[in-house]
């Protein structure tokens, strides 16, 4: 048979945040007027969607709509420190510390009404842009919560930071602390390995992922399947070629990156294992996903034709030439058994 199907697993392991220093973050909150919530921090958007995860989280944390949540300038001269983008860390550092801020804005606004309306504070709910006190007719909207407390000479305002507690690695035996939360996965590929022209096709993807707490669930696919893909391109396609310091391979026409063409079905499973540190129980999923699905795709050609493939990425001259010394191999232990 010229194609043959196979199915290969991995699993990892990944901490979140900085490796091996403290990581920290800060945000302001506000309930502003017309019932509104602006957050401000210093957090950069490149693409992974955080600007909606924390609109979600501080409208989840203050009682209103996701649409009525306005993200501030990012300009650190103006803003909080949030840090890099990257380490697979905003949503748990800027998630956490939005949800801090935006709790302390809503307990300033909560503790405002509850002595307005004579009422203790733990009996004030707050949800879909209302604030309400229970068994009492007392509801009205945020809006006018905020114009009622400013009356009373109160701005609902809340700033936070949060921080990890991490260590380095001990120079003796090793031993330290370098990340505070840690997410683990797994991952099966199937593959189908053309053993004529050596070509390889990932034919499906099954992830499962531990990501603490999913915020926005079709935003955790999303990571998944993107980093899949990635994970799909370094395997068997994408080839770096520096010749005497500089890069032979400036353009896509050398540089084969994958196309929709070559995206597998993605199956994903999101785990749901809380950080128990963090107020959200966030962790992240952002790099996570694509370190299992190369040793996925590389025991799945394996298990389809029996060779392993240890040099990046497996392309098909790889194949070809580890089939035909395996062919050799296996043709030299026919003749010594004879």
């Amino acid at each position: 048979m010229a194609r043959k199907r196979g199915r290969g697993m991995a699993a990892c392991w990944y901490g979140i945040a900085r490796t091996a220093t403290v990581d920290r973050a800060a945000a302001w909150a506000e309930i502003d007027d017309g019932g509104s919530a602006k957050i401000v921090t210093g957090v950069t958007e490149i693409g992974e969607g955080i600007l909606t995860v924390l609109a979600q989280v501080a409208a989840h944390e203050i009682g209103v709509k996701p649409e009525h949540v306005v993200i501030g300038d990012n300009d650190t001269a103006r803003a909080p420190e949030a840090a890099h983008a990257g380490a697979s860390r905003q949503t748990y550092m800027i998630g956490n510390v939005v949800a801090l801020a935006a709790r302390e804005a809503r307990k300033r606004l909560v503790d405002c009404m509850a002595e307005m309306w004579d009422v203790a504070p733990e009996s004030i709910g707050t949800g879909n842009g209302e604030i309400w006190a229970d068994n009492t007719n007392h509801r009205i909207t945020f809006g006018e919560a905020v114009a009622s407390a400013k009356n009373r000479g109160v701005v609902p305002i809340g700033a936070a930071t949060f921080g990890t507690d991490t260590t380095g690695l001990d120079g003796v035996d090793g031993a330290g602390r370098p990340w505070q939360a840690y997410v683990f996965g797994t991952q099966v590929a199937e593959v189908e390995v053309d053993t004529i022209t050596g070509e390889v096709q990932v034919l499906a993807v099954w992830a499962a992922h531990d990501v603490g707490r999913a915020v926005n669930p079709q935003g955790v696919e999303g990571q998944i399947e993107g980093g899949v893909v990635q994970a799909i391109g370094q395997a068997l396609m994408e080839d770096y070629q520096l010749e005497d310091g500089h890069t032979s391979t400036s353009g896509f026409a050398k540089y084969i990156l994958p196309t929709s063409l070559d995206v597998p079905r993605v199956n994903s499973i999101i785990i749901e294992d809380p950080d128990p540190i963090g107020p959200l129980g966030v962790k992240g999923i952002g790099e996570p996903a694509m370190v299992p699905t190369i040793p996925a795709v590389m025991n799945a050609i394996y298990d389809a034709v029996g060779v392993r493939i240890f040099d990046l990425p497996a392309t098909p001259e790889k194949i070809l030439a580890a089939l035909r010394a395996k062919a050799r191999q296996d043709s030299l232990a026919i003749q010594a058994a004879e």
